[in-house]
């Protein structure tokens, strides 16, 4: 891995903890255990670093709902694998790094909320679509209106008045809005098969609290 990739992972692993405000570049410097100078080499100041941290999350995250698109069976089992992986990014999340983002780095804040209208909204409504056709969505649905919802709940936990970081876990508060928003959605069908994956993911992960 060269310096500049190590540089952003660092600053990855410190802003998702911490937050990107609070977080310094001598900060990052110290944890690599290089100069500010170093740093400065690869990065012309901290909105560079910034934005190459957040281009490359959105860009591993387009790449997990591709992904989860291919090889699920149906629409609800998409949702759960790209669930699994949105889970596995907010854990262990600072929920403020969207609230620093847009106060203090307005151009990458810029393309996150580009990225959240364009990609994730057409992913939403495509994957409506599916279970639709796969008879598991509710057929008058008005696919464009609850895409919109969708997208905008996605924001809610985030918000630190409503969910405080020492009360509730983003990825616990995002699992939960995303099962609303299948069951107010779901056919009988659909219904079943998304306790079953419920079940399932629930038994997973038992299992892994277990090994932990």
């Amino acid at each position: 891995m060269n310096i500049r990739d190590r540089i952003r992972k660092k600053a990855d692993e410190l802003y998702r903890r911490y937050g990107i405000k609070s977080v310094t570049i001598d900060e990052i410097a110290s944890q690599l255990g290089v100069s500010k100078k170093t740093i400065y080499q690869s990065f012309d100041d901290k909105n560079e670093l910034v934005d190459a941290v957040v281009v490359e999350m959105l860009n591993d995250n387009k790449q997990c709902c591709q992904e989860s698109r291919m090889k699920a069976r149906d629409a609800v089992e998409e949702v759960y694998f790209g669930l699994e992986s949105l889970r596995e990014m907010l854990d262990n999340m600072n929920p403020s790094i969207l609230f620093d983002m847009k106060r203090g780095h307005p151009a990458t804040f810029k393309k996150f909320i580009e990225y959240k209208y364009d990609f994730l909204f057409d992913l939403i409504k495509k994957n409506i679509e599916r279970g639709k056709r796969e008879d598991l969505y509710r057929p008058d649905v008005d696919t464009d209106l609850i895409a919109k919802i969708r997208l905008e709940t996605i924001m809610l936990p985030f918000d630190e008045e409503l969910f405080p970081k020492n009360k509730y876990s983003l990825g616990k508060v995002q699992q939960t809005l995303i099962e609303y928003f299948l069951f107010a959605l779901a056919t009988p069908k659909g219904y079943k098969l998304i306790t079953k994956y419920q079940k399932e993911k629930s038994g997973i992960d038992q299992v892994k609290n277990q090994v932990q």
